[in-house]
């Protein structure tokens, strides 16, 4: 297929002060919780977006000097010399598709603990670390001010050495000396870089003039800036000063990087926001610059790429989530296979990746960071040898996952349903609020599979061990995914909770399957959260907005605390508050009557009692296992029945993520027909396998 001549305008080459990007796509700089640590795995990542089309592609942030010490987090490193070689792969492995190589420098003040170097964090005035940690960052003097433009410069020379094409300075996310210097929050100084809007300024300029004379003509200068903090008045924002720092420094970089900050306003989840979000806040940068200017805005469609691009918003289609999903997605659109992109769904599964300091994973894209690993691409698996065909039983993200991957390999496959709509969980959890954009994972994998003419797909088709066993494919694998438990097991409370029985209680699923009709009207609803991700908070909200008096109660001291791993804990929380839902927190499930609920304090077992007429249980899930149980048991009849392997998938091995029920079925796919050694690491783990050889030398 041909490109649509809509879009030739982003395949335009542009320049960027001394290099030349060959078209508007533009990787910018993300985490991927491999950085130094793992930077087999981070070269291979950076070169797999290279391939898949995007002129740039950036590192994480890469801390300058050992007071800028991000431990446990996986960033570049560009403490010395010793850096370079895992840097310079980066850059290699880029270079090898034809794109320029982007690396954001880093100093990041007051954001740090440096737990790893012990030494002591660095601000422009005496401040308490932002992070958690007891440590307090002490005042830069001006001796200290000279040694950090010195490390700026240092690790300019040492990112050219290394190979990179642009040399950013970053002034980001609440997490940089630049931005904090910047701060009027942060920097209180009566000083020349204190004070005035110039004074504040100061160091970045002299910053930005010292990283050009490093560099010189050769690499070019990228400047990444919070235009705006979401927090009026009191913060940087776009009609107040930071519009006054792109205007007071528009022709000294060759390249504007402008978004939000901090990294939760910067990457929202689909679930509080849309595409091209950031364009309000960015859209001035153009009109005081003559320099190319990317940004942000989780843009998976080309048409909104285009209308940024001649709206005179952007030079450059920033992505950082969009990439993650899908690689090929500048490729896909030069080639004219719009429907095989894989969208964006904006659930920042990838950003928990970082957040947790293991390498990133992505709900739509079941190989990003396993490119190194276990040598899986995000578009090419190769074909079987010997394909045998496969039954998959159950049309959720694992099934769909595995049927989909299993016919691009070259097998038959014969996909059943037993209910009426494909998609399994992501069907029914697409429906809540702000959530819409997840039913893209079965969009994308159903759109793929209608046009493989080896693919069969059943809906109204539940099947039978008996079924299974007449039909005699040789491999089956089941996907028929998980149900909530409604006893109140989980995290909490291990054992079942017989005092629930003596009121009415609905299971999310009943929720998920009929809506807010699920619960009755009649008096107050407790939703007890022990899952601790989204559903509890979004089965509130759903309550809540249908009309009914919702009390959310969890064990924990915030609602919904691994969200903050996704960056929308404090949105969520928001949220509940503005629809009118009560919040509890730290209280357990202590007893019941027909319309009371007692709670009991965790640190205390001190009783609090609720009205309830309705408790929704959000605790934790038993696989929908029964297929399987009942082949199991016939296992003696499956060699006569020609049946050679029966596998089961994603939440019916395991509930888990919607992530983790699309690895399972792309693993299985990838690792059909092979026998599989249950003692050996099932991944490449090279970086850590130098030491132990290092070691025995």
């Amino acid at each position: 297929m041909s490109r649509d001549p809509r879009f030739d305008i982003l395949f335009e080459p542009v320049r960027i002060g001394p290099v030349t990007a060959r078209n508007r796509f533009y990787q910018v700089p993300h985490c991927s919780g491999m950085g130094y640590r793992y930077p087999n795995a981070e070269a291979q990542l950076r070169g797999m977006k290279a391939e898949g089309g995007w002129a740039v592609v950036s590192t994480q942030e890469a801390e300058i000097h050992p007071t800028s010490d991000l431990t446990p987090a996986n960033e570049a490193r560009l403490w010395d010399e010793g850096d370079l070689p895992a840097l310079a792969a980066v850059t290699d492995s880029i270079h090898a598709h034809g794109s320029l190589a982007a690396i954001q420098l880093v100093h990041n003040g007051l954001h740090v603990a440096n737990r790893f170097s012990r030494m002591i964090p660095l601000a422009p005035s005496h401040v308490i670390s932002d992070c958690l940690d007891p440590v307090q960052a002490r005042a830069m003097d001006k001796t200290d001010i000279a040694d950090m433009r010195r490390w700026y410069r240092n690790a300019a020379l040492r990112a050219k050495k290394a190979g990179f094409d642009i040399i950013y300075l970053y002034a980001g996310h609440d997490m940089s000396v630049l931005q904090h210097f910047l701060s009027r929050r942060h920097n209180d100084r009566t000083d020349e870089y204190g004070g005035s809007f110039e004074n504040r300024l100061r160091l970045f300029r002299e910053i930005i003039d010292d990283t050009r004379e490093a560099v010189g003509d050769s690499c070019a200068l990228a400047i990444r800036l919070a235009v705006d903090e979401l927090l009026g008045p009191s913060g940087i924002t776009c009609e107040g000063e930071g519009k006054d720092i792109v205007t007071a420094l528009a022709e000294l970089p060759d390249l504007w990087d402008v978004n939000l900050s901090g990294w939760s306003n910067d990457s929202q989840t689909a679930r509080f926001s849309g595409e091209g979000f950031q364009e309000p806040y960015i859209r001035f940068v153009k009109s005081v610059t003559t320099k190319p200017v990317v940004g942000v805005g989780r843009y998976t469609s080309p048409d909104s790429m285009v209308r940024a691009i001649r709206q005179g918003i952007l030079d450059f289609i920033g992505a950082a989530r969009p990439s993650i999903a899908d690689p090929y997605l500048p490729k896909k659109i030069e080639e004219g296979r719009i429907d095989d992109i894989r969208e964006c769904i904006g659930c920042n599964i990838c950003t928990s990746g970082d957040n947790t300091n293991v390498p990133m994973r992505c709900t739509q894209n079941p190989t990003i960071g396993e490119e190194w690993r276990k040598g899986w691409h995000p578009e090419i698996i190769p074909a079987a040898a010997a394909p045998e065909p496969a039954l998959v039983i159950g049309g959720g993200p694992a099934g769909l996952e595995a049927a989909r991957a299993l016919a691009q390999r070259g097998v038959d496959v014969l996909l059943a349903e037993g209910g009426s709509e494909w998609g399994g969980r992501v069907a029914r959890e697409c429906r809540l609020p702000g959530l819409a954009t997840w039913g893209r994972v079965r969009d994308w994998r159903v759109g793929q599979l209608s046009v493989r003419p080896n693919a069969e797909l059943y809906l109204h088709s539940p099947l039978s061990a008996e079924d299974v066993l007449q039909y005699g494919i040789p491999h089956v694998a089941i996907a028929t995914g998980a149900r909530w438990r409604t006893d109140g097991a989980g995290r909490t409370h291990r054992r079942p909770l017989a005092f629930l029985a003596e009121g009415a209680v609905v299971s999310p699923d009943a929720i998920l399957s009929a809506g807010a009709e699920a619960v009755s009207a009649d008096g107050p609803v407790v939703v007890f959260d022990d899952d601790c991700f989204y559903m509890a908070s979004v089965l509130a909200e759903l309550l809540a907005r249908a009309g009914r008096a919702v009390t959310f109660v969890t064990p924990e001291a915030q609602v919904s605390p691994w969200s903050q791993h996704t960056l929308e804990q404090g949105r969520v929380q928001k949220r509940l508050i503005e629809v009118g839902v009560r919040i509890v927190t730290a209280k357990a499930l202590a007893g019941r009557t027909k319309d009371r609920l007692d709670l009991a304090c965790i640190y205390s077992d001190r009783i609090e009692t609720v009205d309830c007429a309705t408790l929704v249980p959000v605790t934790a899930r038993l696989p929908d296992e029964t297929l399987w149980l009942e082949l199991k048991a016939r296992e003696a009849e499956w060699a006569d029945a020609g049946i050679r392997s029966v596998t089961r998938l994603g939440d019916c091995l395991a509930p888990g993520l919607i992530a983790a029920a699309v690895y399972s079925g792309h693993q299985y796919a990838c690792s059909y027909q092979t026998e599989i050694d249950r003692d050996a690491v099932p991944f490449r783990r090279g970086d850590i396998a130098r030491l132990y050889e290092r070691h025995a030398s």
